[in-house]
């Protein structure tokens, strides 16, 4: 059998271009269908929602909630050793995040001029999980626990409802124990419309988070230019991976079909310094691929896949930061000698005994990750994902009167004289006892009141 993928030893710059490039998508045609979804759940709310359940989900389903006791009932169902292994990831996920809640430090600017910043949480997100091909249960641990920590009061979640109406059961007790307060039976396009302005059962979010396929990802974006803020833009899945000789060809295939599996459009590259390694690397992924259950998937997704064979550490820097991969898995004794040099990843997977699998997960990191180059200017998911922060400025009389002359003469150069009179006003009233003059502003404890 003969696999679809890319070899290139050695590339050139033209080479380069060729292969950094993502999975063609039709993002005009898409684009259409995505805004006349959204358009349909603003103009007719529910009803529409029960409709593109019947038509893209292929079942009829009376109620878009989910009710405690369907989230009960479900989770019954969950075995005890996927209802632990749960719980370890929880832990662990709880443990990581919550070392990022680090309160701010009070800056003194100048004497008598402090500033500093609070967190404050975003009081509503929506959370949307894809059900499809794979109930991504891990998903709703990797977004609602950091949610919760947070201080989020409210957590929305958006899943499609399988074939016979129902909620995959890992999902709803991923849910139970990670805060989420409601949830609904509508996936795809639509969810993230209800979910961005609400309709008669859905209610309005302040952000929305979650990975999702491409028309998610589009209807994200535009709703995003709209009315609500996202997690990030993202695309399909990817891993880049930097091996030396001395790596597992079996390793190494497996990290790339890992990747593989999760859609047609997922992508695997591959640097190491040997063209030998890089054979033996593609007679392993044809052994593994027979053995997946999700072959399909891997196999189309591998015509996107490249092998890159390059002695060059410079070249393979400039593969990776050019890339900006999802996913960074290092293969190599001497990754400390490149870390200072790797700017643009989502996560980096340092080891052999570092699978993405374990970020994935249960190490603690989160999964939710900037896809397509985004990770040239955005980071993962956080805690900080799910604040905002509220800057403040307090100024003593005597900080106040120390900077009050650079304020003015800033505001005036600017032309923007009522923004020079605030300062004024108040210098003056500091500096003439009762009334300042042609004012009328009051002093009350040696300030303006």
């Amino acid at each position: 059998m003969k696999l679809p993928v890319r070899v290139y030893i050695e590339p050139d710059p033209i080479d380069i271009e060729e292969i950094i490039e993502r999975p063609e998508q039709k993002l005009e045609k898409l684009g259409d269908q995505v805004a006349n979804i959204i358009y349909t759940v603003q103009e007719d709310g529910d009803e529409a929602l029960l409709e593109f359940t019947r038509t893209f989900d292929g079942v009829d389903i009376d109620s878009l909630e989910v009710s405690p006791e369907e989230v009960e009932a479900g989770s019954r169902l969950v075995s005890q050793e996927l209802r632990d292994a749960m719980e370890r990831a929880k832990r662990n996920i709880t443990a990581f995040h919550q070392a990022q809640g680090k309160k701010e430090p009070l800056v003194e600017t100048e004497p008598g001029v402090f500033c500093w910043r609070k967190n404050r949480p975003i009081e509503r997100v929506g959370v949307y999980i894809p059900g499809g091909t794979a109930p991504l249960f891990s998903s709703v641990l990797m977004l609602c626990i950091p949610a919760v920590l947070a201080g989020c009061k409210d957590i929305i979640l958006t899943t499609p409802p399988g074939p016979e109406g129902n909620i995959h059961p890992a999902i709803l007790y991923a849910a139970s124990i990670s805060g989420v307060t409601e949830i609904y039976k509508v996936g795809g396009a639509q969810a993230i419309a209800a979910l961005a302005y609400g309709t008669e059962t859905i209610p309005q979010v302040d952000k929305i988070f979650g990975p999702g396929n491409r028309y998610v990802t589009m209807a994200k974006q535009m709703v995003s230019v709209d009315t609500v803020a996202i997690d990030m833009p993202a695309g399909p899945s990817e891993v880049l991976i930097i091996a030396d000789n001395d790596a597992d060809p079996a390793v190494l295939a497996a990290d790339m079909l890992s990747q593989a599996e999760h859609g047609f459009d997922s992508q695997s590259l591959l640097i190491v310094p040997d063209p030998m390694l890089s054979n033996k690397v593609i007679e392993q992924l044809k052994v593994q691929l027979e053995r997946l259950p999700r072959k399909e998937y891997a196999a189309a997704s591998l015509k996107y896949s490249r092998i890159i064979c390059t002695r060059q550490k410079k070249k393979a820097l400039e593969l990776i930061n050019r890339y900006a991969p999802e996913h960074l898995i290092f293969l190599r004794d001497d990754w400390d000698q490149w870390d200072e040099e790797i700017n643009n990843a989502g996560s980096v997977f340092i080891g052999p005994w570092s699978p993405e699998s374990a970020g994935d997960y249960a190490s603690g990191t989160n999964h939710t990750l900037p896809t397509s180059g985004w990770a040239r200017s955005y980071s993962g998911v956080s805690l900080e994902s799910f604040q905002k922060h509220i800057t403040y400025q307090r100024l003593t009389q005597e900080g106040f009167l120390s900077l009050a002359p650079t304020i003015e003469i800033l505001a005036a150069t600017e032309g923007l004289e009522a923004h020079r009179m605030a300062v004024e006003i108040r210098r003056r009233a500091l500096a003439i006892p009762g009334k300042a003059e042609d004012n009328g502003v009051q002093k009350k404890g040696g300030l303006p009141t």
